[in-house]
């Protein structure tokens, strides 16, 4: 796998969600003779026990299950002890989600129906963001609560939070609390991290602007996920064969960001080296 990797002009690696635990004894052997580096790993790095495909939101933060909370924060770790132990600087997170049916498929469909300007379509937008915030409150107190512990485990390994943003309109942190959220936790180890496709679906819905938030993020911004999106809703496409304008979001991008390509598998090695390539070309080698 990493060879693969390496051979398509990587030199660094994130260690996803969907790695098992039978796989981290290759893992490390090809870390520590040097054919790969690390440079970030996904929550949740091994997979827990048993889970034998990608299961990021397995365990909630902000479940009301105390249980699964504690499962959630148990696991997080072992994805810190996991990037320690490859040397990754970064343990990409999602905070959880409120208890809402999913929308985000249903408005796709309608912006890919021509629907979007409709005035149907703006009062259900407006009814989703009236329900999510009435329902977000104690899911968010859970999520931090875990947070919190998490940041003083961070900082005794040096290691960064990156709190990721999301694309289904039912996953915490929604657009609008990112700045209460990184005033609040202040510490060096939590970072935004920003995923091009989950924005640009964001913004294709009618949710956010894409540019105008990553720059409102800039300040604490760790790294990218970059993918492309085929409009309105499929991601993780090459860049270049998508919507995104990689151009508008280059002024905050900065040498210092983690940038890790995140493809479809169903791309093929070509499509991912001119992916690459194509951002290359619009935000520098760095």
């Amino acid at each position: 796998m990493l060879r693969e990797i390496r051979e398509l002009g990587f030199e660094y690696a994130e260690l996803s969600h969907g790695i098992r635990l039978t796989l981290l004894p290759g893992i490390l052997e090809a870390v520590d003779a040097g054919e790969m580096k690390i440079s970030s790993v996904h929550n949740f790095c091994p997979l827990p026990m048993g889970v034998d495909r990608a299961a990021p939101n397995i365990f909630k933060f902000s479940s009301e299950n105390p249980r699964e909370r504690e499962n959630a924060f148990k696991h997080t770790i072992k994805s810190m002890e996991t990037a320690v132990r490859v040397k990754a600087q970064v343990v990409v997170l999602h905070m959880g989600a409120i208890d809402m049916k999913d929308y985000t498929d249903k408005l796709i469909d309608l912006v890919k129906e021509g629907k979007k300007e409709t005035p149907k379509y703006q009062k259900l937008v407006e009814e989703i963001s009236i329900k999510r915030e009435g329902k977000k409150d104690r899911p968010m107190q859970y999520a931090l609560e875990v947070l919190r512990r998490l940041v003083t485990e961070a900082e005794s390994r040096e290691l960064k939070l990156g709190i990721e943003n999301r694309e289904a309109l039912e996953e915490i942190l929604f657009e609008s609390d990112y700045p209460l959220f990184l005033k609040e936790f202040t510490s060096p180890a939590v970072v935004y991290w920003h995923d091009t496709g989950h924005a640009q679906i964001k913004e294709n819905i009618g949710f956010l602007d894409h540019a105008f938030h990553l720059a409102a993020m800039g300040g604490r911004l760790g790294g990218f996920h970059i993918h492309d999106v085929q409009f309105p809703g499929r991601d993780h496409c090459a860049p270049g064969t998508g919507t995104i304008n990689w151009a508008a979001l280059k002024p905050m991008v900065k040498p210092e960001h983690l940038k890790i390509f995140e493809f479809s598998p169903g791309l093929t090695a070509e499509q991912a080296r001119a992916g690459a390539a194509h951002v290359k070309a619009i935000w520098g080698n760095e």
